[in-house]
């Protein structure tokens, strides 16, 4: 499994949200970048980077910030929010980000996700936002009425490799994932599983672990320290080698 600690930039600043309210965002860094490295240093080979203001207004907001990380440092940058066009994507690919995530325009045009993932394969990830099992687009703002497990299925079908689900009602909360929702994801679709919100310690690593999923997104618990990030990683590396 691999830990992607995650950079959400709002308004240029690193923040962390509650449940995806934006006004419950609250500074969790001084400098993304020094976040950035900080998380390098520990060992980590991957980070999760959100443009929230992109994900509001629909369009890259915060483009360069993403790119300067993929450039001043070696980490593999996964990045979300406002990507909506063929164009938006092939502008992080062609400069240094390794992932690209989908997130609404996934839900309300597939047919870009299809032509994504036949240009770039593995590259492009599917980000699957859910509130009482029913899918959240637009910031989470707006309501899909499409649920979560029908959501995977059709990715799956388009051939998403990587789907990312997140349960907003545990995202920031620190109150541990969704293990149901998160097995019942891995039982119905072939892509890989990174999951996301609510993960507070290493007990929840482990669980997600024992799993089997691809990966785990961390955020606040490594901001407010209810998780090692160091101690994480190593723990994962173990379990790999076991494996």
């Amino acid at each position: 499994m691999i830990l992607l600690p995650a950079i959400d930039i709002y308004k240029g600043e690193c923040v962390r949200l509650t449940q995806g309210v934006f006004k419950s965002s609250k500074r969790v860094a001084d400098s993304w970048l020094e976040a950035a490295k900080t998380f390098e240093e520990a060992g980590a080979e991957w980070i999760h980077m959100v443009d929230l203001d992109g994900a509001l207004e629909g369009k890259r907001v915060n483009s360069h910030i993403f790119v300067q990380a993929a450039e001043k440092t070696g980490l593999k940058i996964q990045v979300g929010g406002g990507i909506r066009t063929m164009e938006d994507i092939s502008y992080y690919l062609d400069k240094g980000i390794s992932r690209v995530i989908l997130g609404s325009v996934a839900v309300k045009n597939p047919s870009l996700v299809e032509d994504a993932v036949k240009k770039y394969g593995a590259k492009i990830a599917v980000g699957i936002d859910a509130k009482d099992e029913i899918v959240k687009t637009s910031g989470w703002l707006a309501d899909s009425k499409s649920g979560y497990i029908e959501t995977a299925k059709r990715m799956a079908n388009i051939g998403v490799e990587t789907i990312i689900y997140t349960d907003i009602a545990r995202d920031g909360t620190l109150s541990g994932p969704n293990f149901e929702h998160l097995e019942s994801l891995k039982n119905a679709v072939p892509s890989k599983i990174i999951a996301s919100g609510g993960i507070r310690d290493i007990a929840d690593i482990q669980a997600l672990c024992g799993m089997g999923l691809y990966g785990a997104i961390c955020g606040k618990s490594i901001y407010q320290g209810s998780l090692d990030l160091r101690n994480a990683l190593e723990f994962v590396a173990k379990a790999k080698k076991i494996n």
